[in-house]
This record gives structure tokens, sequence and C-alpha cells, in this order.
């Protein structure tokens, strides 16, 4: 019989929900399993035997009957990006696996230029050079012959690229006078240095003070329907990492919690640009909510041509300013060489740190991370927070155009794992699919989308995959205590999955959905 754990508050008479008879995976090595929960006021309340369903059902109580089905705590994307997710579902998806050349695209966006005036943005999201038959974007030039009289932009599926054509360059005041940005690259014409619509890095820039910005009734209608996709696969808490988050966003947030709109729990980054209108509106690391809270401070550098942007010192002192103002720091590091560069300006703050550890700082994405600089990250102590799933969908493409010498440690999970370190998975959505049962499979087999193995010895198990989107998550955010594991005390966040991960065959893995989904012990979707 399993004993069961209750929460130290005076007994309870009766529970808001219960599920029983099920195969529950608490995430709590206290009490690994159970059968029963019960949920009061938002928190679970009791975990353990059916036999003490009747201790907990009164007349009021919701009743689940999992029929033996398994239940984990909450899925938690501890990287993601919101708005680029409703953008993304408010405009042209250029991701779909038919689309195989560039005069395809061409036929998209000409059928949409058709059916609006002469002046009206037109936007396409999840291009895919490498899936295109030219191996390469679209030119302005290629765009305007489909679209003359609109402004176009495409974005590129990682979200650090675009393509605008002339229209979109002239409002944007790109053109062949143009120095290179700080960080960023405009693309060329090779014979007169003419624009020729590929910009690096720039996408943000667009977005925020070029095109118009999403609001309104379509700001709505895309929240609502990422709204509905996070719930459909078990995402109960998601990080934004987007770094020109401002306090205009933080406010519609605010607005889609009191109206339901969006009903995952929401961690918040910013960027250094936007941390002024925070601090003027006297909030710091955790203001908000249980819904919404304010996270820490995102850096995205970059290095082109080897040159680091933001310059080091910047960077140093861009960070001993978060951190002195109690704010947890999360660098965007991809390439060996940048992940080198953010390593060295993490010990350096160290050392003028006493308290560093307390932040818990983290590195994003951490690519490409070779022993020895894992090691040195080890040392730092920071957080990891990576893309298990990025072996399936982004796979092949690493193993076409990735060095050979560096695939052993290219998202390497298993040395991540054995290092000690704390490893959160994210989905960077939407960069990939934001479903974290891809994430366990592709984490447990390390098979592409072709069918390929991508350094299957960096292969790790669906627990461990597990712990990543759980209680490693809720760590990465300082959030261990209310979230990540199905304990007494903490949010009643749960997911009820089709099949237990930690004992399904692997390839088998893929195939597990969502039945139900329950944030603050509320049943917010069924299947």
């Amino acid at each position: 019989m399993l004993e069961g754990l209750e929460a130290k508050e005076s007994q309870v008479p009766t529970a808001d929900l219960i599920l029983k008879n099920a195969h529950v995976i608490t995430m709590d090595p206290r009490q690994p399993e159970a059968q029963l929960i019960a949920a009061k006021n938002g928190r679970f309340v009791f975990v353990g035997s059916n036999d003490a369903l009747g201790e907990w059902q009164g007349a009021s109580s919701k009743v689940v009957d999992c029929s033996g089905k398994t239940v984990t705590p909450g899925f938690n994307d501890a990287h993601c990006h919101i708005y680029s997710f409703v953008r993304k579902l408010v405009s042209i998806d250029l991701s779909d696996p038919s689309i195989k050349n560039i005069d395809h695209i061409k036929g998209i966006i000409k059928r949409r230029a058709d059916k609006i005036p002469p002046g009206e943005w037109i936007t396409a999201t999840d291009y895919n050079d490498f899936t295109l038959a030219e191996r390469r974007p679209p030119t302005r030039w290629e765009l305007d012959e489909v679209a003359p009289d609109n402004p176009v932009v495409l974005s590129h599926r990682s979200l650090h690229a675009c393509v605008l054509n002339s229209r979109a360059l002239e409002l944007a005041g790109v053109n062949i006078a143009s120095p290179e940005p700080p960080g960023a690259h405009i693309g060329r014409r090779e014979t007169d240095g003419e624009p020729n619509g590929f910009l690096v890095e720039m996408l943000g820039y667009v977005r925020e003070n070029v095109m118009p910005q999403l609001g309104g009734e379509e700001l709505e209608r895309g929240i609502k329907l990422a709204n509905e996709q996070y719930l459909s696969v078990g995402l109960t808490s998601l990080q934004d990492a987007t770094f020109v988050n401002d306090l205009k966003r933080w406010h519609y947030h605010q607005h889609f919690k009191v109206e339901g709109m969006l009903k995952s729990r929401v961690y918040m980054m910013f960027g250094k640009e936007t941390m002024p209108q925070f601090r003027a509106n006297h909030m710091g690391f955790g203001s908000g909510s249980h819904y919404l809270r304010l996270g820490g401070m995102k850096i995205v550098p970059s290095m082109i041509s080897d040159k680091l942007h933001p310059p080091r010192e910047e960077m140093i002192e861009q960070i001993l300013t978060a951190h002195r103002l109690g704010f947890q720091v999360a660098i965007h590091a991809v390439q060996e060489k940048l992940v080198e560069s953010i390593i060295e300006i993490y010990e350096a703050v160290k050392e003028q740190s006493p308290d560093f550890a307390s932040r818990r700082h983290r590195i994003e994405h951490c690519a490409e991370c070779p022993p020895h600089l894992l090691e040195r990250i080890k040392k730092l102590g920071l957080n990891i927070t990576t893309h298990p799933s990025f072996a399936y969908y982004s796979g092949d493409r690493y193993l076409a155009t990735v060095a050979p010498t560096t695939i052993p440690y290219l998202y390497p999970m298993k040395s991540f794992m054995e290092s000690g370190l704390v490893v959160a998975a994210a989905s960077d959505s939407p960069v990939t699919n934001n479903n974290p049962v891809m994430g366990i499979y592709s984490g447990v087999t390390r098979t592409t989308s072709s069918g390929k193995k991508m350094s299957p010895e960096q292969s790790i198990s669906a627990r461990q995959v597990l712990a990543m989107y759980t209680v490693n998550a809720a760590y990465d955010s300082h959030e261990e205590h209310i979230k990540g594991s199905i304990t007494p005390g903490k949010y009643a966040d749960m997911v009820v999955l089709s099949a237990d991960p930690t004992t399904s065959p692997p390839e088998k893995i893929r195939d597990i959905r969502t039945e139900i989904t329950i944030i603050g012990g509320e049943v917010v979707w069924e299947n």
C-alpha cells in the first residue's frame, strides 16, 4: 500500500479535484509513484493510495477516473517565444514540408497579395532554406515579382534571419548606403552591393520598429490559438525568453490572464533596453502573481566574423547590473566560439560577485559544447536550458552542414546530465514544435525526422527528459518550491497522458498524446 503524502496545513475535509486509479509519476523522490491525487484551492493536498479516496471525496468534489493512465507534473517549456508563436499563427506558415522551392513560396505570397489592398503588409514565417531546392532564401527581387505593391517579410525558422522585399526594405530604411549594423548583417548583391533583402539578426528590429504591431482582434485571435496549442500538449508553464518583452507586453499578459485567454503560467524575461520600464514601476525579479512572474534579463549576443556584439566589457557590465539588482541572467549561445566567450564573461562576473551562485544564471541553447567547455560551465554552476527535440527537427540539417568533428558534442544531452548541472528542456517555439513528448522521444532516440541517428551515444532516458521538462525547468526559474513535481503544497498543475513515456518502447513515445491538462486544480483542456 502506498502511504501517501499530505499537506502540512490543517486537514481539509474535502478536495475540489481528485484523480483516482492513476499511474502517477510524481517527480518527487520522497514518493516517486502514487495512485490518487487530491487538490484543493489550486494546490495538491494529498498524493498517495486509492485507499484514501473516502477521506477526500465530498459532494462537491470533481473525480476523474484515470483508468490506469499516466499522470505527470504539468510540462514547463523553459525557453519559448509566445509573441513569435502568435505571429506565426496569424501569418502565412511556410513550414509545410511540401514547400520545396522558391517558386512555391512566390505562389503563396502572390495569392495573398491578390486578396489584399496595396500597402498592406504580408508576413510569412518559418521558411527553411535547407529544405528548398535552391538551398538559399528568396531575394527581394523574387518577392517583388509577386507582391510589388505590398511590403513583404519572411522570417527564417530560426528567428535569426529574415527576407524583405523592396517595399519593406524601403520602410526599414535599408539601402545601398546603409552601414553594417552592430551585431547584424545585411545581405548584398555581389555585383553592386545592393541589399538583396536577406537580413541577419534584424528580425526583432523589423517587427518592433517597422511593421505594424500585433494588437486588437488579431492579437487576441492569435493568443487564443496559442493557448489551445499549449494546453493540448500539456504545457502548464511557459518561460518566454524574448529580449524585446516590455511593460506593454506585461500588461497584455495581465489582460490575457484576466480574460482567460492564456491559461498557462508565464515567466517573462526581458532585455536590458526594457529593464528601466520595469524598474520605474518598482518591479524586481519574481514580481507579479502565481500566473505571471517577471523573470530574468535575456541577452542575445552575436558573433559575426569572429566579432562579439555586444563587446565583452559591455556585456560584463550588463550582467553585473542585473545581478546586483537581484535578476537572473539568461544568455543565448549556440556556436562553440560564442559559448566559450559567454563562459569567459560569466567567469569575470563571478570574480566580482560573491553571491554569484544564488542567481542561477543560465546559458540558453548551449548547442556546441565540447567537454572542456562543459567542465568550465560546471565550475561556474550555471543552469543549461537546451533542446532535446532539435535532434529530430534539425538533425538532418546538422548532419549535412555541421563538421563531423562537432556532431558528437552538438546538444550533448548525456554529457549535460552526467555533469551534475541542472539542465532544463525547451522547444524554442516557434523554432520547433512545442510538444514536450517529441522532446522526450528525441532525447531518448536521437533520431532525425528522416530516420537517421545523430550521435546516439548522447541519448538519455525518458525519465531524465521528463525531469528536464518538470522539476529542472521549475528550478531554472527559481520556482521549484511551487511547481515541477506532484507534491502536497505545490500548484496542482498536471497532465494525463495516453501512455507512460518511461516504459513505452522508444519508437512509440512520439505517439503518446495528452488526454487532460490541469492547471491550479482546474481541468483546462480535455482531448
